[in-house]
């Protein structure tokens, strides 16, 4: 018995279900977040389902990983490259948990600092360098330094060298500022919030942006989830095309 034609769909077609242009969705395949459509004998593309379960997962990806992240995904599956699609995703979820982890410690060091009556002893010689601080939050230190000259950062100087000197509270501040610029949050009030567990006193705002960032991460995990659904169907439907 003869196979069903596929139906065919136009460009705008794939774009109403998304609220895209019709440009927008040749862009797309352009760029390779598509697979290639053919042509009609006049050159007009010929879309189908496929695409558009190609067009579902990438918007799912963007909402998920970003579009620089999504976009790689899309162009290793269509180059039949599948680990490097899946180690894309990878990298993205091991942010995803290196997020929750920091947001655990900046929640541990803030209820620390609302339950002390006094500040915290000077550590003494425990301390990092700029460079060290950098790599373990995998910035660079002119990052650190536009942090320090917003005001979020205010490491002591060595009195022989003249180097920054990050004690245990200087590192909680800077992953404190990692976590909300991460968060979307502009330097000002970053420098605010820091302000606000350095000094321990009033941490309403801070609790607030800390149950807005723990929205954020649980928002982005359940967009991982949907885009992995999505992307597993449409790898589905392409191995089932012969793609």
């Amino acid at each position: 018995m003869p196979s069903e034609p596929r139906k065919r769909l136009r460009p705008v077609d794939l774009g109403r279900e998304h609220g895209l242009s019709a440009q927008a969705v040749r862009n797309y395949e352009q760029d390779g977040f598509l697979p290639a459509a053919e042509r009609t004998p006049t050159g007009y593309r010929i879309y189908t389902e496929l695409h558009a379960a190609a067009l579902r997962s990438f918007l799912a990806l963007v909402r998920a990983y970003g579009h620089g992240t999504a976009g790689a995904v899309m162009n290793a599956v269509h180059a039949g490259r599948t680990d490097d699609a899946l180690t894309a995703l990878d990298h993205g979820h091991a942010q995803l948990l290196r997020d929750r982890e920091t947001l655990t410690s900046v929640r541990g060091a803030v209820e620390h600092l609302a339950a002390a009556a006094e500040p915290a002893p000077d550590p003494g010689p425990l301390a990092l360098s700029i460079g060290e601080v950098a790599h373990r939050l995998r910035l660079t230190p002119a990052t650190l330094r536009t942090w320090e000259a917003a005001g979020i950062l205010l490491p002591a100087r060595d009195r022989v060298t003249g180097h920054r000197v990050f004690h245990p509270g200087d590192v909680r501040d800077a992953e404190l500022a990692h976590l909300l610029r991460r968060g979307g949050y502009r330097l000002p009030h970053v420098a605010a919030v820091v302000g606000q567990i350095r000094t321990a006193g009033g941490t309403s705002a801070l609790a607030a942006a800390l149950a807005d960032w723990q929205e954020r991460l649980t928002a982005r995990g359940l967009a991982m989830l949907s885009a992995a659904a999505h992307l597993d169907t449409y790898l589905a439907a392409a191995v089932g095309s012969g793609r």
